[in-house]
Order: C-alpha cells, then sequence, then structure tokens
C-alpha cells in the first residue's frame, strides 16, 4: 500500500458524509417544488446514488483492490439508514408539493371554463353586392367595337360601383342616376368618390366623357311656372350637372317636362329653355351638355314631338351645350314608325330635317309593350315587343348611331312563385284568407343577352333562316303581353271618346286624367 494514500476508515467516513450531504441537497431542491420521486424502491434508488458518488469522490489510481473493496462494503452496510431517514424526508416533501398543486390546477380549470363560456365570432355573411362583385362577369365587352351598347345599371352605395355593375354585363356604355331619382334632397358629393370613379373608368377602358350617360330625376320639370317649383327643380338640376362636372361626365340625359299649370304649350317651352340657358351659364355646370330626352306623347307633355325639340334647341343660347336622346319606345308611342327599312329611313330623315342630326348624341334601346301611337310608355325586352327585332336591325346598321351611347332600359324583373301573405282575422272579425303576392327577382342576364343580340345583328342578312328564327321566337315570347297592353289601350280610348263626347266638365277631367297617366308612365322609364 503507497504512503500517501488514506486509510480505508477515512474513505468510508468521507463518502458517507458526502452521501448524507448529497441527499440533504436533494431533499431541499424537492421542498422546493421539484417534481415527486418515482415509484422505484427507493432503498435501490438511494444505494445507487451512493454507488455513483463513491465512484465520482473516493476511486484513486493509487488505491488497491483490496481497500476499495473495504470502502464498498463499509458504505452498503451505512447506505440502508440514509436511505430510510432520506424516505422520510421524501414522503414529507410529496405531502407538501400535492397540497402545493392544488391551486395551479384550480386556476387552470378556471381558465378553461373562462374559454367556454366566451362567444364564438361566426364570419360575417357576404352582403349581395360582395357575391355580385365576386361573380364572374356574365358577358365579356367588345372592345373595339363602333356599337356601344350598354344597360341603366345600379349605382348604390357610390357611383363608382356602376362601373363594376357595367363591367360585369358586358357594357360598352351605361347609364346611372347620380342620386336618389324620387327624392328631392341634393347631399354633397363625396369627396373620394371623383378619384375612385376615375380611377376605375381609367383602368376598366371606359371614357367619362363618351360611355357614360347619367340619367336625371323623374321629379324634375323645369318647365313649370310655379316660382317654389321652378327653384326646387333647378336646384336639383344644377346640382345633377354638377356632379359631372365633378366626375368628368359630358353628357346628361333629362325629361323635358310637361306643360301642366302653364297658360300655354309655347310659354312652357320658353321657360324650360330660359331655366336650361340658366343652368348653362353657372359655372359649376362646366361643359356638360344636356340631352332632351324624346317623350312617349300625352297633351301635356314635351318633347313627345321632333318639333317640340326643335323648338327648345331654337331658344338655347349656348348651342353646344344641347342635344338629344332618341328613345326607341317613346317615339314609337309618339306615333314615329322605325319597324320597317322604309318607315325608319322616313322617321330619321324627319329627324334629320326637323331637329339636325348633329344633335344626336345618344339613344335608348327598348322595344314598346304598346302599338304604334298609344302615347304608352311601356318597355318591353328587345323582339318581344310591338317594334320587333328588325326595327333593331335598322338602328344597329345605321351609321348615325355608331359611337353614341346605347343605352338598354328593358326590363330584367324576372317573376318567380306567388306566395300567400297574410291571412287572420280583419277588423269586422270576419276571417280573411292570405292573399296571393307575387315576387320577382332581377336577372341581369337579360342585359347581357340583349347586348350580345344587338351586337350580333350588325351585317346580318333579315332574310336568312337564323334571323328569321331568331325573330319568331322572340315576337312568339311577348305575344301574350302585347295582346294584354293592346286591350287596354283600345279600352282606355274607347273611354277616353266617350267622356269627349260629353259636358265640357268631362272633357276636362278626361284630359286631366291623361296627364296623370302619362307622368305615371314617365316613371317607369
Amino acid at each position: 500500500m503507497s504512503a500517501d494514500a488514506p486509510e480505508p476508515e477515512s474513505i468510508t467516513s468521507v463518502a458517507s458524509e458526502e452521501i448524507e450531504t448529497k441527499h440533504s441537497s436533494q431533499s431541499r431542491k424537492r421542498k422546493v417544488g421539484a417534481e415527486p420521486p418515482s415509484r422505484s424502491s427507493k432503498r435501490t434508488k438511494a444505494a445507487a446514488v451512493v454507488d455513483i458518488d463513491v465512484k465520482k469522490t473516493s476511486v484513486v489510481p493509487e488505491k488497491s483492490t483490496r481497500t476499495l473493496h473495504r470502502s464498498r462494503t463499509s458504505i452498503k452496510q451505512e447506505t440502508p439508514v440514509v436511505a430510510e431517514a432520506d424516505i422520510t424526508k421524501e414522503a414529507n416533501v410529496k405531502k407538501r408539493s400535492s397540497r402545493a398543486k392544488k391551486t395551479p390546477v384550480v386556476q387552470d380549470q378556471e381558465a378553461i371554463v373562462d374559454e367556454e363560456v366566451q362567444p364564438i365570432t361566426k364570419p360575417k355573411r357576404k352582403t349581395k353586392k360582395q357575391k355580385e362583385e365576386e361573380m364572374p362577369p356574365l358577358a365579356a365587352r367588345t372592345i373595339g367595337s363602333q356599337l356601344l351598347i350598354g344597360a341603366h345599371v345600379s349605382g348604390a352605395g357610390g357611383v363608382h360601383n356602376s362601373i363594376p355593375n357595367a363591367l360585369h354585363v358586358g357594357a360598352n356604355s351605361f347609364a346611372l342616376f347620380l342620386k336618389s331619382q324620387r327624392k328631392w334632397a341634393n347631399p354633397p358629393l363625396d369627396p373620394t368618390i371623383p378619384p375612385l370613379f376615375t380611377s376605375a373608368c381609367s383602368h376598366h377602358k371606359y371614357d367619362a366623357g363618351v360611355h357614360i350617360v347619367p340619367h336625371g330625376s323623374y321629379l324634375v320639370n323645369l318647365a313649370h311656372p310655379d316660382p317654389a317649383r321652378t327653384k326646387q327643380a333647378y336646384e336639383s338640376f344644377v346640382d345633377d350637372l354638377s356632379r359631372c362636372e365633378k366626375l368628368g361626365i359630358r353628357l346628361y340625359n333629362f325629361h323635358p317636362g310637361n306643360s301642366a299649370g302653364a297658360p300655354d304649350r309655347a310659354s312652357a317651352i320658353r321657360h324650360l329653355a330660359a331655366q336650361m340657358n340658366r343652368a348653362h351659364q353657372d359655372p359649376a355646370t362646366g361643359d356638360v351638355i344636356t340631352l332632351l330626352e324624346t317623350m312617349a306623347g300625352g297633351k301635356n307633355t314635351l318633347g313627345s314631338t321632333f318639333e317640340d325639340l326643335r323648338d327648345i334647341i331654337a331658344l338655347i343660347e349656348k348651342k353646344e351645350r344641347v342635344g338629344v336622346c332618341l328613345d326607341t319606345c317613346h317615339i314609337f308611342a309618339a306615333g314615329y314608325d322605325v319597324r320597317t327599312p322604309d318607315a325608319y329611313q322616313s322617321t330619321m330623315k324627319r329627324f334629320d330635317t326637323i331637329v339636325g342630326k348633329e344633335y344626336l348624341k345618344a339613344a335608348h334601346i327598348n322595344d314598346s309593350k304598346a302599338p304604334l301611337g298609344s302615347a304608352r310608355d311601356l318597355h318591353a325586352n328587345i323582339g318581344t315587343g310591338f317594334l320587333g327585332l328588325r326595327a333593331f336591325w335598322n338602328l344597329v346598321n345605321d351609321g348615325r348611331f355608331h359611337g353614341l351611347p346605347l343605352v338598354l332600359e328593358t326590363p330584367i324583373d324576372v317573376p318567380v312563385k306567388a306566395e300567400l301573405v297574410g291571412g287572420g282575422e280583419a277588423e269586422s272579425g270576419k276571417k280573411k284568407g292570405p292573399v296571393k303576392k307575387a315576387k320577382a327577382v332581377e336577372d341581369k342576364g337579360i342585359w347581357a343577352r340583349e347586348i350580345k343580340l344587338l351586337e350580333q345583328l350588325r351585317g346580318m342578312d333579315v332574310e336568312s333562316r337564323e334571323f328569321e328564327e331568331m325573330e319568331t321566337r322572340l315576337a312568339a315570347e311577348g305575344a301574350a303581353e302585347r295582346d294584354r297592353v293592346e286591350d287596354q289601350v283600345r279600352r282606355r280610348d274607347d273611354k277616353a271618346a266617350k267622356k269627349s263626347a260629353g259636358t265640357g266638365r268631362g272633357r276636362k277631367k278626361a284630359a286631366e286624367t291623361e296627364t296623370e297617366s302619362s307622368l305615371d308612365e314617365d316613371e317607369l322609364d
């Protein structure tokens, strides 16, 4: 044995002290919150720990095998005592740690309960407008065509929304209302709208000065002589023109009005022209061209004859600020026939001679549910009315209309299955049954198909089988409605003839009824 090697007893005592120190530190750590010991035998575990610690602290290369053997023997004899003491400590630590863990568990449960109580946020449903915007176009635009055919689309939510609506139906031109057409209110134009409108026009290649023709309010009657009504109508009229100027729009269409309340037709025309001249002088209106729309007729309605348009234009000081929007349904109802090539050429020649072809700036493309000269403003879908498909073939193949905005105002409300509404007990105590109420939904695909139909007519042979089949099919679709309206017109005319043959009071009442009827029909436009 080497002289430097320590005695066996000293090795044993050192190992014992280190074992006790080791277990004491481990016990303190467990008290702080260490994980509880496993379920394996604590004696075995303690012995293993002691054996490992002894190897770390007491193994010296110079020691003999005999000395190490004696050391291990002594340690093993003392190990059970240390392990038993440690077991008691570990049991106490385990109890305390289990009690300490109860509070966090309760907190976690409360957190879980809170999470369950919180309502689940559901994604918002898309609005009808958002769904329509995400839908692909119903028809692609025919870029580069000389026929600028479109439709009167919605500008709800801001006039800039009219552009995607026009694009959706494949329109190369379009009309819209710049504000509510049935209210006198003139809310200021949101300053953020013009940049959005201009940007959308540029992006989708719409020329606001050529392709867009806003429609004026149905309430405006610039021909009425009453000062209060004149002021109200004029303010609405100028407000629309100023909106056009801010949006870069150069064409604005409106109804000339009626002579109700005026001494005679000539004085009503003078009053109308005076208000137009006044508006043209207002800097806020820029260089917007005001278009007089041709009307369907009626005793007091202005603009139902080419002579009316001529007389109004003659009184306008700035001729470059006035024009005409020709409505096919209206002129037909007013007595101008355009169904055959000869009739069409005769009517358009009269327009050129009386009004002047240089004033033709736009057109509304509509068939008519009412017969020729009926003075009824009832629009029908292309080819289904009394005008028929050949009238529109005449128009799209006429160079006068190439490059002008041609706007559809045909009906797109499609009836769906009627529903029973109401029922229950009336105030009299009698039971009343439910009323059948028809519902209708908009089908903008009608406009998309009619735009393509009109474009297809250009250059088509009217003697071809394709044209004849198309003409026959469309005429059959509108036959029932034509018969119904024709019967109404005949009964109305018979009733008016009987009244006119009666007393003077009866004739006056008939004239008033006719005026009111024409105004109501104009609102359908």
